[in-house]
Parts: structure tokens; C-alpha cells; sequence
């Protein structure tokens, strides 16, 4: 007879399409058997072509999407922001099962956001998580505004903007206010990229004891590029 404990199991697989018939549900451990460096570089890459405009589009053909109907392996989780203008299948030309895509406003780690991270590190063993924020960021920009007292915010929306607040009040002021945008958005990008780590116990032991890689990272809208951030 099934327990609770293995019907939430089921339940989770089921809510991700994955099957444990289909032999490609990677545990946490598999993460320590492929580097977080090498996943990183391929994203390089991809984003390298991208920048360049020769894209290789890969993975996207029917007999790949039909391969991928059992089960998925994604070799990177990627949390970013919900703009459109920041796809990050696109962003890194890749296709289909490739990235494991997590995006909601200004990267705002709330308790779904990171139990879906959860979810890539211990079921799926991606050996990579990446926090991507972007130029110009809205969610970003309005949490700048609240803090100088230039506007209001009221809603849910409000949750965003107290979730970014800390990024904003840590970052040194400057007179340029594009300046400034850009280095509150990397503190957000770098204070969510800690948090997937300080907050949650699965990830913090998949980086001490499976390899698992968590980055940083900031988009350029103008050029396409993505930068590590240190």
C-alpha cells in the first residue's frame, strides 16, 4: 500500500510530466557527476551566438519535442525576470528540455519560486542555477521609486517592490539614475542568487557536498549580452 509520503512523489512527477518508467529522472546526486562550470560555458556559448546573430536554434525539431514527452534533463535552471523582453531559451540559444525556466517579476524569490528551484536541484540534478536580472528592469525600477518616495505602489504588486527594497537600500547612490537602475538590478540578481542558497536547506547541501553552481548574472538589452556577475 502507498503512503502519503510516496503519493506526493507521484504527484510531483506527474505535475512536471515526468514518469519514473521513463529512466530520465535524474536524483540530487547526479548533479555532482556533471560540473556546474561546463553547464555555465555552454550557456556562454549559446549566448555568444546569439549576440552574433547565428543562432543554431537547437533541439526544436518534432522527433526531439517527441523524445522529450517521458521525461526532461534540463542541464541548467535559470530564474529570471518575466519581461518579455528577456526569453532565456532564446537569450542562450537553446530548445526544448534544456533549461529549467523559472520567471517571475524582478527575480523575486518567493516560496514557489524557490520550491521550483528545489525541484530542479533534488529531482532533476541540474548542476546549474542561474539568477538572471536585466537592463532596465520595471519591477527594479518601481522598488527605486517607492524607496525615494516618487511613487506608490498598492496590491499585490507591492509585494514585488518590499521583496526588492533591500536590494535598492544596499546599493551606493549615484547621481546617474540609469547608473544606478543597473547596479540595483545586479544587487537584486546577486542578493536573489544568495538567497537560493541561505533559504533553502536542498540547495545549500547540493553546493557543499554535489557541485551544484549558483550565478549571478545581468543581460544587456542594447547588445544581448550576458555578464557573470562577481
Amino acid at each position: 500500500m502507498r503512503d502519503s509520503s510516496d503519493t506526493a512523489s507521484v504527484s510531483r512527477r506527474r505535475m512536471f510530466g515526468i514518469t519514473a518508467a521513463a529512466g530520465l529522472l535524474a536524483p540530487a546526486s547526479a548533479g555532482a557527476g556533471r560540473h556546474g562550470e561546463e553547464s555555465w560555458h555552454r550557456l556562454v556559448a549559446g549566448n555568444r551566438r546569439f549576440v552574433d546573430g547565428g543562432q543554431t536554434h537547437p533541439h526544436e525539431s518534432l522527433r526531439w519535442r517527441e523524445s522529450l514527452v517521458r521525461g526532461q534533463r534540463p542541464f541548467a535552471c535559470v530564474v529570471g525576470c518575466a519581461d518579455s523582453r528577456v526569453p532565456p531559451e532564446l537569450v542562450f540559444d537553446e530548445g526544448f528540455g534544456a533549461l529549467f525556466t523559472i520567471r517571475a517579476a524582478g527575480q523575486v524569490l518567493d516560496s514557489s519560486v524557490l520550491g521550483s528551484v528545489e525541484y530542479a536541484v533534488e529531482h532533476l540534478g541540474v548542476p546549474l542555477v542561474v539568477v538572471l536580472g536585466h537592463a532596465g528592469c520595471g519591477a527594479v525600477s518601481a522598488a527605486i521609486d517607492v524607496v525615494h518616495g516618487r511613487a506608490a505602489v498598492s496590491g499585490d504588486i507591492s509585494c514585488l517592490v518590499r521583496a526588492i527594497e533591500p536590494a535598492v537600500l544596499s546599493t551606493p547612490p549615484d547621481r546617474d539614475d540609469r547608473e544606478f537602475l543597473a547596479r540595483c538590478v545586479d544587487s537584486q540578481a546577486r542578493r536573489t542568487a544568495a538567497l537560493v542558497v541561505e533559504r533553502s536547506v536542498t540547495t545549500r547541501t547540493a553546493v557543499r557536498h554535489h557541485g551544484l553552481l549558483v550565478v549571478a548574472a545581468s543581460y544587456r538589452l542594447d547588445t544581448g549580452e550576458v555578464t557573470r556577475l562577481g
